[in-house]
Protein backbone atom coordinates (compact mmCIF):
# COMPACT_ATOMS: atom_id res chain seq x y z
CA UNK A 1 0.00 0.00 0.00
CA UNK A 2 1.35 3.43 -0.89
CA UNK A 3 1.22 5.67 2.16
CA UNK A 4 1.50 9.44 1.79
CA UNK A 5 1.19 10.69 5.31
CA UNK A 6 -1.56 13.29 5.73
CA UNK A 7 -2.17 15.41 8.69
CA UNK A 8 -5.73 15.43 9.71
CA UNK A 9 -6.64 18.46 11.60
CA UNK A 10 -9.79 18.08 13.54
CA UNK A 11 -11.91 20.97 14.62
CA UNK A 12 -15.39 20.59 16.08
CA UNK A 13 -17.58 22.59 13.77
CA UNK A 14 -20.85 24.43 14.42
CA UNK A 15 -23.85 22.23 13.71
CA UNK A 16 -25.90 24.87 11.90
CA UNK A 17 -24.10 25.75 8.68
CA UNK A 18 -24.32 25.01 4.99
CA UNK A 19 -21.29 24.77 2.72
CA UNK A 20 -21.47 25.08 -1.05
CA UNK A 21 -20.18 22.29 -3.29
CA UNK A 22 -20.16 19.70 -0.54
CA UNK A 23 -19.43 16.22 -1.82
CA UNK A 24 -19.73 12.95 -0.01
CA UNK A 25 -16.61 10.81 -0.24
CA UNK A 26 -15.84 7.28 0.81
CA UNK A 27 -13.13 6.77 3.43
CA UNK A 28 -11.79 3.78 5.36
CA UNK A 29 -10.22 3.20 8.73
CA UNK A 30 -6.43 2.72 8.71
CA UNK A 31 -5.49 -0.95 8.53
CA UNK A 32 -2.20 -0.19 10.27
CA UNK A 33 -1.11 1.01 13.70
CA UNK A 34 -1.03 4.77 14.29
CA UNK A 35 0.78 6.52 17.16
CA UNK A 36 0.63 10.25 17.96
CA UNK A 37 3.64 11.45 19.96
CA UNK A 38 4.03 7.89 21.23
CA UNK A 39 0.32 7.37 22.05
CA UNK A 40 -1.30 4.43 20.27
CA UNK A 41 -4.65 5.29 18.67
CA UNK A 42 -7.46 2.72 18.85
CA UNK A 43 -9.28 3.70 15.65
CA UNK A 44 -11.81 0.88 15.84
CA UNK A 45 -13.32 2.15 19.10
CA UNK A 46 -12.64 5.87 18.79
CA UNK A 47 -15.29 8.55 18.38
CA UNK A 48 -12.97 10.42 16.03
CA UNK A 49 -10.77 7.83 14.31
CA UNK A 50 -8.10 8.63 11.80
CA UNK A 51 -9.32 8.04 8.23
CA UNK A 52 -7.76 7.16 4.91
CA UNK A 53 -8.91 8.90 1.71
CA UNK A 54 -7.20 8.47 -1.67
CA UNK A 55 -4.37 6.63 0.12
CA UNK A 56 -3.75 9.61 2.39
CA UNK A 57 -4.08 9.47 6.16
CA UNK A 58 -6.41 12.09 7.59
CA UNK A 59 -6.03 13.24 11.16
CA UNK A 60 -8.94 14.59 13.29
CA UNK A 61 -8.14 17.99 14.77
CA UNK A 62 -10.28 17.77 17.86
CA UNK A 63 -9.75 20.11 20.79
CA UNK A 64 -7.20 17.77 22.37
CA UNK A 65 -5.75 16.07 19.26
CA UNK A 66 -4.79 19.34 17.61
CA UNK A 67 -3.23 20.78 20.76
CA UNK A 68 -1.38 17.52 21.43
CA UNK A 69 0.47 18.24 18.19
CA UNK A 70 0.93 21.96 18.87
CA UNK A 71 -1.92 23.26 16.70
CA UNK A 72 -4.64 25.71 17.69
CA UNK A 73 -7.83 26.09 15.66
CA UNK A 74 -10.46 28.79 15.57
CA UNK A 75 -13.78 28.97 13.70
CA UNK A 76 -16.01 31.92 12.92
CA UNK A 77 -18.76 32.53 10.37
CA UNK A 78 -16.87 35.57 9.08
CA UNK A 79 -13.32 34.22 8.83
CA UNK A 80 -14.01 30.51 8.44
CA UNK A 81 -11.43 28.06 9.76
CA UNK A 82 -8.11 29.33 11.08
CA UNK A 83 -5.34 26.82 11.80
CA UNK A 84 -2.10 27.96 13.44
CA UNK A 85 0.97 26.33 14.93
CA UNK A 86 1.31 27.59 18.52
CA UNK A 87 3.30 27.01 21.69
CA UNK A 88 0.64 24.75 23.14
CA UNK A 89 0.37 21.19 24.41
CA UNK A 90 -2.17 18.70 25.73
CA UNK A 91 -2.40 15.24 27.19
CA UNK A 92 -3.58 12.46 24.88
CA UNK A 93 -7.35 12.00 24.82
CA UNK A 94 -8.44 8.58 23.56
CA UNK A 95 -12.08 9.57 22.74
CA UNK A 96 -12.98 5.94 23.39
CA UNK A 97 -16.45 4.58 22.73
CA UNK A 98 -18.11 1.19 23.18
CA UNK A 99 -19.41 1.21 19.61
CA UNK A 100 -17.08 -0.33 17.06
CA UNK A 101 -16.51 1.75 13.94
CA UNK A 102 -17.31 0.21 10.58
CA UNK A 103 -14.31 -0.09 8.28
CA UNK A 104 -16.00 2.12 5.66
CA UNK A 105 -17.05 5.65 6.64
CA UNK A 106 -18.47 8.55 4.62
CA UNK A 107 -17.17 12.09 5.01
CA UNK A 108 -17.88 15.37 3.22
CA UNK A 109 -15.58 17.79 1.49
CA UNK A 110 -15.72 21.39 2.66
CA UNK A 111 -15.81 24.63 0.73
CA UNK A 112 -15.28 27.67 2.94
CA UNK A 113 -12.48 30.06 3.84
CA UNK A 114 -9.49 28.30 5.39
CA UNK A 115 -6.21 29.85 6.53
CA UNK A 116 -3.21 27.80 7.60
CA UNK A 117 -0.42 29.67 9.41
CA UNK A 118 -1.76 32.84 7.82
CA UNK A 119 -1.93 31.39 4.28
CA UNK A 120 -5.24 31.09 2.44
CA UNK A 121 -6.16 27.58 1.26
CA UNK A 122 -8.64 27.00 -1.56
CA UNK A 123 -10.06 23.65 -0.57
CA UNK A 124 -11.76 23.09 -3.94
CA UNK A 125 -8.35 23.15 -5.66
CA UNK A 126 -6.63 20.81 -3.23
CA UNK A 127 -5.84 17.31 -4.45
CA UNK A 128 -6.46 16.16 -0.90
CA UNK A 129 -9.21 18.46 0.44
CA UNK A 130 -10.20 18.99 4.03
CA UNK A 131 -13.06 16.75 5.08
CA UNK A 132 -15.82 16.82 7.67
CA UNK A 133 -16.65 13.69 9.64
CA UNK A 134 -18.95 13.61 12.68
CA UNK A 135 -19.00 17.42 12.70
CA UNK A 136 -15.22 17.57 12.97
CA UNK A 137 -12.79 18.88 10.37
CA UNK A 138 -10.21 16.38 9.11
CA UNK A 139 -7.00 17.61 7.55
CA UNK A 140 -4.79 15.68 5.12
CA UNK A 141 -1.35 14.85 6.43
CA UNK A 142 0.66 15.48 3.30
CA UNK A 143 4.34 16.43 3.12
CA UNK A 144 3.24 19.92 2.12
CA UNK A 145 1.37 20.45 5.38
CA UNK A 146 2.93 18.04 7.91
CA UNK A 147 6.55 18.75 7.07
CA UNK A 148 6.66 22.16 5.43
CA UNK A 149 4.06 23.94 7.59
CA UNK A 150 4.27 22.12 10.94
CA UNK A 151 7.72 20.49 10.82
CA UNK A 152 6.30 17.23 12.12
CA UNK A 153 8.28 14.01 11.91
CA UNK A 154 6.60 10.89 10.72
CA UNK A 155 7.76 7.35 10.04
CA UNK A 156 6.17 4.44 8.28
CA UNK A 157 7.07 0.78 8.54
CA UNK A 158 5.18 -2.41 7.78
CA UNK A 159 5.77 -3.65 11.32
CA UNK A 160 5.11 -0.48 13.38
CA UNK A 161 2.71 1.34 11.09
CA UNK A 162 2.51 5.15 11.08
CA UNK A 163 4.22 7.26 13.76
CA UNK A 164 3.62 11.03 13.97
CA UNK A 165 5.71 13.21 16.29
CA UNK A 166 5.45 16.98 16.72
CA UNK A 167 8.14 19.28 18.10
CA UNK A 168 6.07 21.08 20.75
CA UNK A 169 6.44 20.45 24.49
CA UNK A 170 4.77 17.25 25.69
CA UNK A 171 3.07 16.10 28.90
CA UNK A 172 4.93 12.97 29.95
CA UNK A 173 3.03 10.57 32.19
CA UNK A 174 4.94 9.70 35.36
CA UNK A 175 4.38 6.08 36.33
CA UNK A 176 3.30 6.62 39.92
CA UNK A 177 0.59 4.73 41.83
CA UNK A 178 -2.94 5.93 41.05
CA UNK A 179 -3.39 7.31 44.56
CA UNK A 180 -0.42 9.71 44.13
CA UNK A 181 -2.58 12.33 42.41
CA UNK A 182 -4.96 12.49 45.39
CA UNK A 183 -2.42 14.48 47.43
CA UNK A 184 0.60 16.71 46.79
CA UNK A 185 3.49 15.55 44.62
CA UNK A 186 7.02 16.89 44.21
CA UNK A 187 10.12 16.39 42.08
CA UNK A 188 13.53 17.01 43.62
CA UNK A 189 17.06 15.90 42.66
CA UNK A 190 15.84 13.13 40.35
CA UNK A 191 13.22 11.74 42.75
CA UNK A 192 9.43 11.93 42.72
CA UNK A 193 7.71 12.33 46.11
CA UNK A 194 4.09 11.35 46.81
CA UNK A 195 1.73 10.36 49.62
CA UNK A 196 -0.25 7.20 50.33
CA UNK A 197 -3.05 7.36 52.89
CA UNK A 198 -3.81 4.04 54.59
CA UNK A 199 -6.63 4.24 57.14
CA UNK A 200 -5.43 7.03 59.48
CA UNK A 201 -1.78 6.96 58.46
CA UNK A 202 0.01 9.07 55.85
CA UNK A 203 3.07 7.44 54.29
CA UNK A 204 5.36 9.67 52.22
CA UNK A 205 7.37 7.82 49.58
CA UNK A 206 9.92 8.67 46.94
CA UNK A 207 10.93 6.88 43.73
CA UNK A 208 13.83 7.64 41.44
CA UNK A 209 12.98 8.76 37.92
CA UNK A 210 14.98 5.83 36.50
CA UNK A 211 12.86 3.26 38.37
CA UNK A 212 9.44 4.49 39.51
CA UNK A 213 8.36 1.02 40.71
CA UNK A 214 10.87 0.93 43.58
CA UNK A 215 9.54 3.14 46.36
CA UNK A 216 11.37 4.22 49.51
CA UNK A 217 9.60 5.32 52.71
CA UNK A 218 10.51 8.92 53.57
CA UNK A 219 8.24 9.65 56.53
CA UNK A 220 5.09 8.36 58.20
CA UNK A 221 2.64 10.01 60.59
CA UNK A 222 -0.79 9.47 62.09
CA UNK A 223 -3.76 11.62 61.00
CA UNK A 224 -5.89 13.06 63.78
CA UNK A 225 -9.43 11.68 63.11
CA UNK A 226 -11.24 14.03 65.49
CA UNK A 227 -11.22 17.21 63.36
CA UNK A 228 -12.15 15.98 59.91
CA UNK A 229 -9.95 13.85 57.69
CA UNK A 230 -6.87 16.08 57.47
CA UNK A 231 -4.71 13.95 55.18
CA UNK A 232 -3.50 16.71 52.83
CA UNK A 233 0.03 18.07 53.05
CA UNK A 234 2.10 20.54 51.06
CA UNK A 235 5.55 20.13 49.52
CA UNK A 236 7.65 23.27 49.01
CA UNK A 237 11.21 24.39 48.45
CA UNK A 238 12.86 26.40 51.24
CA UNK A 239 16.43 27.66 50.86
CA UNK A 240 17.01 25.10 48.09
CA UNK A 241 15.81 22.16 50.22
CA UNK A 242 12.61 20.11 49.99
CA UNK A 243 10.18 20.53 52.89
CA UNK A 244 6.60 19.52 53.57
CA UNK A 245 4.06 20.72 56.11
CA UNK A 246 0.73 19.55 57.49
CA UNK A 247 -1.73 20.37 60.27
CA UNK A 248 -2.59 18.09 63.18
CA UNK A 249 -5.60 18.63 65.41
CA UNK A 250 -8.08 21.47 65.70
CA UNK A 251 -7.75 25.13 64.86
CA UNK A 252 -7.12 26.23 68.47
CA UNK A 253 -5.23 23.39 70.14
CA UNK A 254 -3.78 21.80 67.01
CA UNK A 255 -0.31 22.31 65.53
CA UNK A 256 1.38 23.07 62.24
CA UNK A 257 4.23 20.63 61.58
CA UNK A 258 7.15 21.48 59.28
CA UNK A 259 9.44 18.66 58.11
CA UNK A 260 12.64 18.70 56.05
CA UNK A 261 13.73 15.90 53.71
CA UNK A 262 17.41 15.21 54.28
CA UNK A 263 20.11 13.99 51.89
CA UNK A 264 19.55 10.36 52.93
CA UNK A 265 15.95 10.53 51.72
CA UNK A 266 14.48 10.51 55.23
CA UNK A 267 12.42 13.37 56.66
CA UNK A 268 12.74 14.87 60.12
CA UNK A 269 10.29 17.02 62.00
CA UNK A 270 11.90 20.43 62.45
CA UNK A 271 9.18 22.64 63.93
CA UNK A 272 5.79 22.13 65.55
CA UNK A 273 3.40 24.76 66.92
CA UNK A 274 1.07 27.57 65.87
CA UNK A 275 3.33 28.72 63.06
CA UNK A 276 1.93 30.92 60.32
CA UNK A 277 5.09 31.12 58.24
CA UNK A 278 8.72 30.01 58.26
CA UNK A 279 11.65 31.23 56.20
CA UNK A 280 14.74 29.02 56.08
CA UNK A 281 17.98 30.99 55.83
CA UNK A 282 21.66 29.88 55.95
CA UNK A 283 21.95 31.10 59.55
CA UNK A 284 18.85 29.25 60.73
CA UNK A 285 15.11 29.78 60.52
CA UNK A 286 12.76 32.73 60.98
CA UNK A 287 9.20 31.97 62.05
CA UNK A 288 5.96 33.81 62.69
CA UNK A 289 4.33 32.03 65.60
CA UNK A 290 0.77 32.79 66.68
CA UNK A 291 -0.49 31.39 70.02
CA UNK A 292 -4.15 30.23 70.01
CA UNK A 293 -5.53 33.28 71.85
CA UNK A 294 -3.27 35.93 70.32
CA UNK A 295 -4.40 38.49 67.75
CA UNK A 296 -1.11 38.45 65.89
CA UNK A 297 2.19 36.61 65.55
CA UNK A 298 5.50 36.72 67.38
CA UNK A 299 8.75 36.89 65.42
CA UNK A 300 10.99 33.95 66.33
CA UNK A 301 14.65 33.37 65.31
CA UNK A 302 15.90 29.78 65.51
CA UNK A 303 19.69 29.45 65.02
CA UNK A 304 20.91 26.69 62.73
CA UNK A 305 21.04 23.33 64.49
CA UNK A 306 18.56 24.36 67.19
CA UNK A 307 14.95 23.21 67.56
CA UNK A 308 11.87 25.40 67.78
CA UNK A 309 11.85 25.44 71.60
CA UNK A 310 15.40 26.84 71.58
CA UNK A 311 14.45 29.76 69.36
CA UNK A 312 14.31 33.27 70.72
CA UNK A 313 11.74 35.98 70.27
CA UNK A 314 13.16 38.98 68.42
CA UNK A 315 11.84 42.41 67.54
CA UNK A 316 9.81 44.75 69.71
CA UNK A 317 7.76 42.76 72.23
CA UNK A 318 5.15 45.51 72.00
CA UNK A 319 4.44 44.54 68.39
CA UNK A 320 2.44 41.73 66.84
CA UNK A 321 3.48 40.69 63.33
CA UNK A 322 1.79 39.46 60.19
CA UNK A 323 2.45 38.52 56.59
CA UNK A 324 5.61 36.93 55.25
CA UNK A 325 9.14 37.66 56.40
CA UNK A 326 11.76 39.18 54.11
CA UNK A 327 15.42 38.93 55.09
CA UNK A 328 18.06 41.28 53.71
CA UNK A 329 21.50 40.67 55.18
CA UNK A 330 21.11 40.69 58.98
CA UNK A 331 17.84 42.62 58.83
CA UNK A 332 14.32 41.25 58.79
CA UNK A 333 11.61 43.35 57.12
CA UNK A 334 8.18 42.56 58.47
CA UNK A 335 4.75 44.10 59.13
CA UNK A 336 4.04 44.90 62.76
CA UNK A 337 1.19 46.47 64.73
CA UNK A 338 1.49 47.94 68.22
CA UNK A 339 -0.21 45.91 70.94
CA UNK A 340 -2.51 46.43 72.77
CA UNK A 341 -4.29 47.98 69.82
CA UNK A 342 -5.49 51.55 70.05
CA UNK A 343 -8.58 51.66 67.87
CA UNK A 344 -8.13 50.05 64.47
CA UNK A 345 -5.23 47.63 64.10
CA UNK A 346 -2.68 49.20 61.73
CA UNK A 347 0.36 47.31 60.44
CA UNK A 348 3.45 49.24 59.43
CA UNK A 349 6.81 48.20 58.00
CA UNK A 350 9.55 47.50 60.54
CA UNK A 351 13.20 46.49 60.22
CA UNK A 352 14.58 44.11 62.86
CA UNK A 353 18.27 43.21 63.19
CA UNK A 354 18.51 39.51 64.07
CA UNK A 355 21.81 40.03 65.96
CA UNK A 356 21.22 43.25 67.94
CA UNK A 357 17.40 43.08 68.04
CA UNK A 358 17.29 46.76 67.05
CA UNK A 359 13.80 47.51 65.71
CA UNK A 360 13.24 50.47 63.40
CA UNK A 361 9.90 51.67 62.05
CA UNK A 362 10.15 52.35 58.29
CA UNK A 363 6.66 53.69 57.42
CA UNK A 364 4.10 55.76 59.28
CA UNK A 365 1.17 54.54 57.15
CA UNK A 366 -0.73 51.26 57.13
CA UNK A 367 0.48 48.39 54.91
CA UNK A 368 -1.39 45.19 54.02
CA UNK A 369 1.38 43.18 52.37
CA UNK A 370 5.18 43.38 52.09
CA UNK A 371 8.05 41.83 50.13
CA UNK A 372 11.72 42.65 49.61
CA UNK A 373 12.69 42.13 45.98
CA UNK A 374 16.11 43.06 44.60
CA UNK A 375 16.99 45.44 47.45
CA UNK A 376 13.68 47.28 47.29
CA UNK A 377 10.53 47.26 49.39
CA UNK A 378 7.33 46.31 47.58
CA UNK A 379 4.12 46.79 49.53
CA UNK A 380 0.36 47.26 49.32
CA UNK A 381 -0.90 50.35 51.16
CA UNK A 382 -3.95 50.05 53.39
CA UNK A 383 -5.44 53.36 52.25
CA UNK A 384 -5.93 52.46 48.57
CA UNK A 385 -4.79 48.81 48.21
CA UNK A 386 -2.40 49.79 45.41
CA UNK A 387 1.13 48.44 44.94
CA UNK A 388 4.11 50.68 45.75
CA UNK A 389 7.90 50.36 45.86
CA UNK A 390 10.63 52.24 47.72
CA UNK A 391 14.21 51.98 48.88
CA UNK A 392 14.85 49.80 51.94
CA UNK A 393 14.70 52.89 54.15
CA UNK A 394 11.31 53.92 52.73
CA UNK A 395 12.62 56.76 50.54
CA UNK A 396 11.95 57.30 46.80
CA UNK A 397 8.48 55.80 46.96
CA UNK A 398 6.73 55.03 43.65
CA UNK A 399 3.13 54.05 43.00
CA UNK A 400 3.25 51.06 40.65
CA UNK A 401 -0.22 49.61 40.05
CA UNK A 402 -3.20 51.19 38.35
CA UNK A 403 -5.50 48.65 40.01
CA UNK A 404 -6.11 47.67 43.62
CA UNK A 405 -4.84 44.38 45.03
CA UNK A 406 -6.53 41.99 47.50
CA UNK A 407 -6.33 42.97 51.16
CA UNK A 408 -4.97 39.55 52.12
CA UNK A 409 -2.54 37.25 50.30
CA UNK A 410 -1.82 39.76 47.54
CA UNK A 411 0.46 38.40 44.81
CA UNK A 412 3.10 40.53 43.12
CA UNK A 413 6.61 39.82 41.81
CA UNK A 414 9.41 41.38 39.83
CA UNK A 415 10.92 39.51 36.89
CA UNK A 416 13.78 40.90 34.81
CA UNK A 417 12.82 44.46 35.72
CA UNK A 418 9.13 43.90 34.97
CA UNK A 419 6.61 43.99 37.81
CA UNK A 420 3.51 41.78 37.74
CA UNK A 421 0.59 41.72 40.16
CA UNK A 422 -2.79 40.04 40.64
CA UNK A 423 -6.15 41.67 41.21
CA UNK A 424 -9.14 39.82 42.64
CA UNK A 425 -12.89 39.96 42.07
CA UNK A 426 -15.73 39.13 44.46
CA UNK A 427 -15.39 35.43 43.67
CA UNK A 428 -11.67 35.58 44.57
CA UNK A 429 -10.67 34.94 40.96
CA UNK A 430 -7.52 36.78 39.99
CA UNK A 431 -6.40 38.66 36.88
CA UNK A 432 -2.69 39.20 36.19
CA UNK A 433 -1.38 42.63 35.14
CA UNK A 434 2.01 43.92 34.08
CA UNK A 435 3.02 47.33 35.43
CA UNK A 436 3.51 49.93 32.68
CA UNK A 437 5.01 53.13 34.08
CA UNK A 438 4.33 55.30 31.00
CA UNK A 439 0.86 53.96 30.15
CA UNK A 440 -2.04 51.97 31.55
CA UNK A 441 -1.08 48.63 33.08
CA UNK A 442 -1.47 45.78 30.58
CA UNK A 443 -3.61 42.70 31.21
CA UNK A 444 -1.27 39.72 30.86
CA UNK A 445 -4.01 37.18 30.15
CA UNK A 446 -7.77 37.43 29.89
CA UNK A 447 -8.46 34.23 31.83
CA UNK A 448 -8.85 34.13 35.61
CA UNK A 449 -6.19 32.42 37.71
CA UNK A 450 -6.07 31.00 41.22
CA UNK A 451 -2.30 30.56 41.62
CA UNK A 452 0.81 32.24 40.21
CA UNK A 453 4.51 31.46 40.69
CA UNK A 454 7.81 32.81 39.40
CA UNK A 455 10.33 30.06 38.61
CA UNK A 456 13.60 29.99 36.67
CA UNK A 457 12.83 33.21 34.84
CA UNK A 458 9.25 32.20 34.00
CA UNK A 459 5.81 33.18 35.27
CA UNK A 460 3.50 30.18 35.75
CA UNK A 461 -0.24 30.89 36.01
CA UNK A 462 -2.71 28.15 36.99
CA UNK A 463 -6.15 29.02 35.62
CA UNK A 464 -9.36 28.52 37.57
CA UNK A 465 -11.62 25.56 36.86
CA UNK A 466 -13.90 26.16 33.89
CA UNK A 467 -11.43 28.11 31.75
CA UNK A 468 -10.49 26.69 28.35
CA UNK A 469 -6.92 25.99 29.46
CA UNK A 470 -5.17 24.78 32.61
CA UNK A 471 -1.78 26.51 32.81
CA UNK A 472 -0.12 29.34 30.91
CA UNK A 473 3.61 30.05 31.12
CA UNK A 474 5.24 33.38 30.26
CA UNK A 475 8.86 34.41 29.82
CA UNK A 476 10.60 37.24 31.69
CA UNK A 477 9.16 39.81 29.27
CA UNK A 478 5.57 38.62 29.59
CA UNK A 479 5.53 36.68 26.31
CA UNK A 480 3.66 33.38 26.19
CA UNK A 481 6.01 30.38 25.96
CA UNK A 482 3.56 27.51 26.61
CA UNK A 483 -0.14 26.82 27.12
CA UNK A 484 -1.27 23.57 28.76
CA UNK A 485 -4.76 22.61 27.57
CA UNK A 486 -5.75 20.28 30.41
CA UNK A 487 -7.33 21.55 33.62
CA UNK A 488 -4.78 21.16 36.42
CA UNK A 489 -5.68 20.56 40.07
CA UNK A 490 -2.17 21.20 41.43
CA UNK A 491 1.41 21.71 40.28
CA UNK A 492 4.92 21.71 41.74
CA UNK A 493 7.75 23.65 40.15
CA UNK A 494 11.48 23.39 40.86
CA UNK A 495 14.37 24.52 38.69
CA UNK A 496 13.24 23.84 35.10
CA UNK A 497 10.79 21.09 36.01
CA UNK A 498 7.02 21.55 36.24
CA UNK A 499 5.10 18.60 37.66
CA UNK A 500 1.30 18.68 37.54
CA UNK A 501 -1.77 16.70 38.50
CA UNK A 502 -4.56 16.65 35.91
CA UNK A 503 -8.02 17.35 37.30
CA UNK A 504 -9.84 14.89 35.04
CA UNK A 505 -8.11 11.68 36.13
CA UNK A 506 -5.52 12.68 38.81
CA UNK A 507 -2.68 11.44 36.62
CA UNK A 508 0.75 12.99 37.24
CA UNK A 509 2.43 14.68 34.26
CA UNK A 510 5.81 16.30 33.66
CA UNK A 511 6.32 18.94 30.98
CA UNK A 512 9.07 17.74 28.65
Amino acid sequence: MSIIVTICAILILPTEKSFAKEQTVKTTLPNFTVTLNGNKVNNQYRQFPLLVYKDITYFPMTWFDSRLLGIETEWSQTNGLKIEQKKITSSFEDYSTKLKNANTQYAKTLDFKITLNGKLINNSNEEYPLLSFRDVTYFPLTWKFAHNEFNWKYDWSNSKGLSINSNNKQLMTINLPKYAGENSVAMYDGYYYFVETVDHTNNIYRVHGSNTTKKELVYSYEIDPHYGFQNLLKFEIKNGELWFSYHYGGAVMGSDIFCKINNDGKATEEYRGHINFIEVIPEGTLALSQPPTAQGSMLIYIPKGKNYEEGKRIGDTGLLYRSKISLQGDNVYVLGAKYPFEGEKVHKIYKVNINTNETLQITDFGVESLKVINNKLYYVKSIDKHLYSSNLDGTSEKKLSDNSLPEYDAWYEELNGNVYYATSNEENKQSIYKVEMDKEDSLLLKEKVDRVEILSGKLIAKLVSGEDYGIKIFDENGQMVLTVTDEVSDFFAHKDNILMILAKNKSVKLIK
